[in-house]
């Protein structure tokens, strides 16, 4: 059995569905596929996601919501028609819609992911039903009748250990199943999403949960590059990853995959197969266990970069002395309910890499207090900053390549702020200021692929 996923791009329009469900049909394996909502049809066009993001601001706000909500069941309508699906799926959609807007919830962070959580139910509701019109044996699973329960973190949500065995049922079906990614519900029955892009981890819990032969995410390029193809024009193709190295790479910003998509797949040993559903005679590129992966030809194999980071700098003279006392900054971060990202160290020092929309300023400030008052010598912080990761298994038999990489940073006129290497010699992280994050990769990519 093969668990599909198909992103927004693939869902965008009549004519995107009806190649995914060529794909779909193409292989009798293929019996459970995870949907997102509606991507952009072009630049300028607004995801689905996105204008019901609006529609739940409009509603929090008391704006025109009629407006708000006829963008998004235009969509839909759009697509319905193109597809001969006739008006009875649409009123449906739209019905849905103004249900969730009715709902009386105890905050906006729950009303936003109900509505939120529309884009991907309804998706998946007109392509079981499209796949239906032309006679083939599909349905709409819904996630809190399959087991899809998620912890109580709006907007943030993971899977709870338990649903994998709900789950597992649907490997008993023997139907196309049209499963809404992005969402789940929490055990006291709200509905929670995963973080944005969380279709994604949907097809890795239900891959794992049905024991997949194969995880197949179908996106819009033919491979995974060695890096961004925005920032660089015709990127090396990267055939194979293991999991470990695009854990790395989609931790710093790799678009092509969310990073806890691979958590449930790498505890089975199920191997991850990235395609384009445009292209869907192309390979793709295969995310496997380190144990399959052959032995790397090259050193890196591939290059990362993110901004969005704050880091905390902690001084205090003996600190190497003192025990417990890194056990305390953490406790500090456990208290405000924050993750660390990167904890790079001196014998006096501790800087704490965190992502900033984890720490909102009033956060931040008590923090920085707590600190003081465990008798720091100095704490300081540095705003927009940037973390650029070099990843690749070939790293740790090769010599020179940290020699390098910082050489490609100094041609560039680029100041490393940090640098911090985990044992597993995979990847290198590298901390700059936000503003030369692009030029890094740049930097980084000319080096070791030029």
């Amino acid at each position: 059995m093969k668990v599909i996923k198909f992103g927004g791009s693939s869902l965008a329009d009549a004519k995107q569905i009806r190649k995914i469900c060529s794909i779909i049909l193409s292989d009798s394996q293929r019996r459970i596929v995870v949907v997102s909502a509606p991507g952009k049809r072009h630049n300028d066009d607004t995801k689905v996601t996105d204008l019901l993001i609006h529609l739940a601001e409009t509603c929090r706000d008391g704006g025109d919501t009629e407006h708000a909500l006829e963008l998004v069941v235009e969509r839909y309508a759009g697509i319905a028609k193109d597809l001969n699906l006739g008006k009875e799926i649409v009123q449906t959609i739209k019905n849905d819609l103004v249900s969730r807007m009715r709902s009386n919830l105890e905050s906006y962070e729950m009303f936003v992911d109900l509505l939120k959580a529309a884009g991907e139910d309804n998706s998946a509701k007109l392509v079981a039903c499209y796949l239906q019109s032309i006679g083939e044996n599909a349905e709409y699973i819904d996630p809190k009748e399959a087991g899809m329960f998620l912890s109580n973190e709006f907007g943030n949500a993971q899977v709870l250990s338990h649903s994998y065995d709900l789950l597992a049922r649907l490997a008993e079906r023997n139907t196309i199943m049209i499963f809404p990614g992005f969402f789940g519900y929490s055990d006291s029955g709200d509905v929670v999403t995963f973080s944005r892009g969380g279709s994604d981890v949907t097809g890795g819990v239900l891959a794992a949960a049905v024991n997949a032969d194969v995880y197949e995410n179908f996106t819009d390029v033919d491979f995974v590059y060695a890096a961004n193809p925005k920032l660089i024009e015709n990127p090396f193709p990267i055939p194979l990853f293991t999991y470990e190295e695009m854990r790395e790479l989609s931790y710093a910003g790799f678009n092509v995959l969310h990073e806890e998509a691979l958590a449930p797949v790498y505890k089975k040993g199920i191997p991850v197969n990235i395609r384009n559903t445009n292209n869907p005679d192309a390979p793709g590129t295969f995310i496997v266990p380190d144990k399959r992966a052959p032995k790397p030809t090259l050193p890196v194999a591939g290059i990362a970069a993110d901004t969005g980071f704050i880091t905390i700098h902690v001084y205090k003279y003996m600190m190497n002395r003192l025990i417990g006392y890194a056990r305390k900054l953490l406790s500090v971060l456990e208290e405000e309910g924050i993750a660390f990202e990167h904890m790079p160290s001196g014998i006096d020092s501790i800087s704490l890499i965190i992502r900033e929309k984890h720490c909102p300023p009033e956060k931040l400030e008590r923090i920085v207090e707590k600190y003081k008052q465990l008798d720091a010598d100095s704490v300081t912080v540095d705003q927009d900053q940037a973390i650029v990761m070099l990843v690749g298994r070939g790293m740790t038999k090769t010599v020179g390549v940290a020699m390098r990489a910082t050489a490609a940073f100094s041609k560039a006129k680029i100041n490393i702020r940090m640098i911090n290497q985990g044992s597993s010699e995979v990847s290198i992280m590298f901390g700059v200021e936000a503003k030369d994050a692009k030029a890094s990769v740049i930097a980084l990519y000319n080096e070791f692929f030029n």
